[in-house]
């Protein structure tokens, strides 16, 4: 079936071509009228151009017929769509802005260079960032913090910073970054000071605790040393309960003195002055005490080390958490099982490795392995002497040299522990004694 517009334009040709005719010019007529539709269709095409162009301002469409007015109708539908879409996303938007300009957490967008594109209420008030006055500015120069400069330039996603707020020194601030969009980023800093003052209170507790019974304790294993040294003075039936005393009496002295220990690693500002840390001695004469400890199991010991790889850290403190690594691979390795160190470096910075062929540590253990006091085995760990405490001194000791514990274990199948330090913390064995880097 023919359309409107078809039938029209072979009436008008078959017009022109007869008063063509009658003139004796058919193809003259047919050319006139050809030319005709071709103007009428551009007078058509511009009329709806410049509709298009006024946008929203169009009240309605140009007056058409045929095909042109379908068109029309069906633009202008489109439109009326695309308005009433545009009102719901804008409302939506404004609605999202407004409760985001709520949140309790300060809230930064970031561009690839760190310029500030939209801020929050709580950014202002416990980052000093304010929205708008503040578009465009690099947010360094808004959040003065050595730390917090470091921290953005590496716009590394899984890193968090904590540090105190640059507007008010009593606010405690925990910092992530999260990427989106395209080279964009979220800046999201959340008041932590509650969380903080709990942890320090427990801290505070702990090491107070345990300052207060060091002493007694002290006290009671020298008077149980004295009843030792004379126990063939005492009846036979009281030396296995001198034993247990003496035993028990020396595992609460060990888990008080790494409480202390730990209590002054999570102090802040206590870090001491870096020195050069010769790690390969260090790990040479932890593996001959581990032989020492290994005793009668009779493990095996591989080495492997970089003798010209030195640290810039605490001497006392890096030997405490590698010691701690070292003697548990010893204290869970089976007799004549293999211990292997290794201490070497790569692209990414220094490593200290310690492979063992253990019992192992079933996966869902792992995420919290590091926490005090939490084992895997309560019975067997205090069977052989464990307070909890050593991976959580590793933990915290390793932060306090900006470094990572990596661990892998199969349960059965042994374990990995590796310390990784940054590349600033490696020192040239040919530095001088005191040197650093930081």
């Amino acid at each position: 079936m023919l359309s409107a517009d078809l039938i029209r334009l072979l009436a008008l040709l078959l017009g022109a071509w007869l008063l063509g005719a009658l003139a004796g010019q058919p193809l003259a007529g047919l050319f006139v009228a050809a030319l005709l539709c071709v103007l009428w269709q551009q007078r058509n095409l511009r009329r709806l151009l410049r509709w298009l162009r006024r946008g929203s301002d169009a009240s309605a469409p140009p007056e058409q017929f045929g095909v042109f007015e379908g068109i029309c109708i069906e633009i202008d539908r489109l439109r009326e769509r695309n308005k009433k879409r545009k009102k719901k996303l804008s409302r939506y938007l404004h609605q999202f802005r407004q409760a985001a300009r709520a949140l309790p957490d300060a809230t930064v967008v970031l561009d690839g260079k760190a310029r500030v594109k939209w801020a929050n209420l709580a950014a202002e008030r416990i980052l000093g960032v304010r929205w708008p006055n503040d578009l465009d500015e690099r947010v360094t120069n808004l959040v003065r913090k050595p730390e917090f400069r470091v921290f953005l330039e590496r716009l590394d996603g899984d890193a968090t910073l904590d540090m105190v707020s640059p507007v008010d020194a009593t606010i405690y601030l925990n910092i992530r970054l999260a990427a989106y969009g395209d080279d964009e980023w979220l800046l999201v800093a959340r008041d932590v000071t509650e969380l903080q003052i709990a942890h320090q209170s427990r801290s505070d507790f702990v090491a107070n605790v345990s300052h207060e019974l060091r002493t007694p304790v002290t006290v009671f294993r020298g008077y149980l040393e004295a009843l030792e040294a004379q126990q063939d003075r005492a009846p036979p039936e009281w030396r296995p309960v001198l034993e247990q005393l003496n035993l028990h009496a020396s595992r609460m002295q060990s888990i008080i003195e790494e409480l202390l220990l730990l209590s002054r690693l999570e102090q802040r500002g206590t870090a001491t002055a870096p020195e050069t840390v010769m790690v390969p001695e260090l790990l040479s004469d932890l593996q001959r005490e581990a032989t020492r400890l290994s005793g009668e199991h009779a493990h095996l010991f591989s080495l492997e080390i970089d003798p010209n790889l030195y640290l810039s850290g605490n001497p006392r403190e890096l030997y405490s958490a590698f010691s701690n690594i070292v003697f548990n691979a010893v204290t869970y390795t089976p007799p004549r099982g293999v211990i292997r160190l290794r201490w070497y470096r790569d692209e990414t910075g220094a490593h200290m490795e310690v492979r063992d062929e253990g019992v192992g540590i079933p996966a869902q253990h792992l995420a919290r392995i590091t926490e005090r006091f939490y084992r895997v085995d309560s019975g067997r760990a205090r069977t052989r002497g464990g307070t909890g405490l050593g991976l959580a001194i590793v933990k915290h000791v390793l932060q306090r040299h900006d470094a990572t514990l990596h661990i892998e274990s199969e349960e059965g199948r042994g374990s990995l522990f590796r310390c990784d330090f940054p590349p600033q913390r490696i020192v040239a064995a040919t530095a001088n004694a005191g040197a650093a880097t930081g």
